[in-house]
């Protein structure tokens, strides 16, 4: 259900995630890029640009688009051999689907791609349940078709330096429920894994960021509060704790960065501060 909606039915948790290395393991567009596009090192260095705000994930992503050079069609297949989902996000949307706990993919790839993969990865049941907010394709010259690969590009969802900011979707959430009840605010959650989620990274309650990620690395110089995930099982275990108030979004940030440091330390033998 679209906002209003979804605060209407009352739910104690909303659920806010990306989907490439969030949802999936891996990352439909950096797959393509690496492998059929200008190739790992050249993303990583756009990719650096957006971390450090040099350069904008629009501007980095459009380019990284403009590498593949395949008819859409083509895409799909590839994604569907190659991607493979978490193994933890199926018993999730169980859950979620059991405690009317709604699911919302923000994502910064495209509606086409995300529909086909949780068709053909978590099957056409449990996809009803996700509702989705991403990018579309567009047809293009001198193509003019999907089926060419000089004849569709991305079109983003909104103008924003992101294409798609995610916070546009969150905020409207934010807003009403800080005019209700203390008693009868959901609980706003969010999971991520890279630079698309910069946008949403404040948004929310409690932000899940995938292990080793660079959105943990985004996190640790902002001095954004998160707890770390390695698998949609974490997730779970910790929104039911939260979900049955065994345990507080604030607790579980506190945690998370305290697992984190300590992870730090015995990969470099040393704790890097949190940067404000």
């Amino acid at each position: 259900m679209p906002f209003p909606q979804t605060l209407e039915a009352n739910p104690r948790v909303i659920f806010f995630t990306d989907f490439d290395g969030t949802i999936t393991l891996q990352d439909t567009n950096d797959f393509i890029t690496d492998n059929y596009g200008m190739g790992l090192e050249q993303r990583r260095k756009l990719f650096h640009a957006v971390i450090d705000e040099t350069d904008t994930f629009r501007n980095t992503f459009q380019q990284m688009l403009d590498s593949w050079n395949m008819p859409f069609p083509k895409v799909l297949e590839i994604l569907k051999e190659n991607i493979t989902l978490d193994p933890g996000f199926k018993d999730f949307m169980v859950w979620a689907r059991e405690k009317k706990v709604p699911v919302i993919v923000l994502s910064s790839g495209m509606v086409p791609v995300l529909e086909t993969l949780l068709n053909h990865l978590l099957g056409e049941d449990l996809m009803k349940d996700i509702e989705i907010v991403a990018n579309e394709t567009q047809i293009r010259p001198p193509g003019n078709s999907l089926d060419k690969p000089d004849g569709w590009t991305i079109l983003f969802h909104d103008e924003s330096g992101f294409g798609h900011d995610k916070s546009l979707t969150i905020r409207p959430y934010a807003e009403a429920i800080a005019k209700m009840p203390h008693d009868q605010r959901p609980t706003l959650l969010y999971a991520g894994d890279g630079v698309s989620d910069l946008s949403a990274a404040r948004e929310t309650d409690l932000l899940f960021a995938r292990e080793g990620k660079d959105l943990v690395v985004y996190c640790e110089r902002e001095g954004i509060p998160f707890t770390l995930f390695n698998s949609w099982h974490d997730i779970l275990e910790e929104t039911q704790d939260i979900y049955e108030g065994r345990n507080t979004v604030r607790k579980l940030a506190e945690e998370g960065l305290k697992r984190h440091r300590t992870n730090s330390m015995e990969a470099n033998g040393h704790v890097k501060p949190t940067m404000k």
